[in-house]
């Protein structure tokens, strides 16, 4: 049952500053003048549930906590923290010289990909530099009751997104763009000629013994219990499609994202070469329209992470993914000093990403 306790809110709202801008990158500071003052994710969760947030659910440095009716071991919809999986798998393919990382990605896709982008390599795929077209339109609430449980397939909605586009323009800057990992995940079923989910669980879950985590299929929208149960404009949503696929369709659990996490910043998912990828970020500018980095340059490295930069001016790497009904997000230093998994429930009827970024800063403190 969701629960949409009304609680008074404006100690919270004090801490996280008021006003929240539109990516985490650019939110307004969720911390005090003082760093002795910044909230912890104990006292931040002490606030919640409230109208913004129905339940949350947070593991710092291997700890769980929850906030609302959610339970520490729950199930949810990682959205597009699927990215990084993506990419250490392309990566994976890199270090077994099965895909040239240089290589145009047509080489690997022709059907996919139209002559116009035939310049694109697979590298510019991974570091969101592929200046491919912004992404069709998929189901939403407008197209009415039961909506979230329709699908579109990867190759359909590259195609829709490619026939509404204009000629690409030839510009080397950093835009984020989900249709670089389902051309990626098609790379993968091309050249080893399995099912991407194959891939996905022989290179990483199964090695990692990630037991709570998978990619449904695109007909499957039931999630394993525990999980909350999550609302959008009233209606129940937690079963849904997860035909995001590549680019945003896996399940998992905050103690299995924690394990990848730390296994991928280890090096133990791939070789020195290509482990030093996956915080490599291109010296490219940041497109004027892409609100995920913050300033002018880019953010996102060839391994799919976020570069983000935390009060004390260091920085920490990891991803944010939604899904109706569920926010979340991975992110630690890189030295594993801390790390923080998150997974917020939003109501709908506020923003939650000062509690986002509360979250993270608090979670990566010290």
């Amino acid at each position: 049952m969701r629960i949409r306790r009304a609680v008074t809110t404006l100690a919270l709202a004090t801490t996280l500053t008021a006003g929240a801008a539109a990516s985490m990158a650019t939110a307004a500071p969720a911390v005090s003048a003082s760093p002795s003052a910044a909230p912890t994710v104990q006292e931040i969760l002490g606030h919640l549930p409230d109208d913004v947030v129905a339940g949350a659910l947070v593991r710092q440095d291997g700890v769980s906590v929850t906030a609302g009716p959610v339970t520490a071991d729950a199930y949810f919809r990682i959205g597009s923290v699927t990215k990084v999986f993506t990419n250490t798998v392309i990566l994976q393919l890199v270090a077994e010289h099965r895909i040239d990382l240089n290589a145009p990605a047509r080489k690997y896709v022709p059907d996919v990909l139209p002559q116009a982008y035939g310049h694109v390599t697979v590298r510019q795929l991974l570091d969101h530099t592929s200046g491919l077209p912004k992404p069709a339109r998929t189901p939403d609430p407008a197209d009415g009751p039961g909506w979230q449980l329709e699908s579109v397939s990867p190759a359909d909605l590259l195609h829709e997104s490619f026939a509404a586009a204009a000629p690409p323009a030839h510009r080397r800057e950093q835009q984020y763009n989900g249709l670089n990992s389902l051309v990626l995940g098609l790379i993968v079923e091309k050249v080893t000629g399995h099912s991407f989910t194959t891939e996905l669980e022989r290179r990483i879950i199964r090695p990692l013994e990630m037991s709570h985590t998978s990619l449904p299929a695109a007909d499957d929208p039931a999630i394993p219990s525990p999980h909350a149960e999550v609302y959008l404009d009233g209606q129940d949503v937690t079963e849904q499609s997860p035909y995001p696929w590549a680019e945003g369709g896996m399940i998992s659990t905050a103690a299995d994202l924690d394990r990848f996490l730390t296994a991928l910043f280890q090096g133990r998912l791939l070789p020195p070469a290509q482990q030093s990828l996956v915080f490599k970020v291109p010296n490219v500018s940041n497109a004027a329209d892409n609100t995920n980095c913050a300033g002018k340059d880019a953010c996102y490295s060839v391994g799919g992470l976020m570069r983000y930069q935390l009060p004390n001016g260091q920085y920490a790497w990891g991803k944010t993914g939604s899904r109706p009904g569920w926010d979340n997000g991975i992110f630690a230093t890189r030295d594993l000093r801390h790390r923080v998994v998150y997974s917020l429930n939003p109501t709908g009827t506020g923003n939650d990403l000062p509690y986002i970024k509360a979250l993270v800063n608090a979670g990566l403190a010290g």
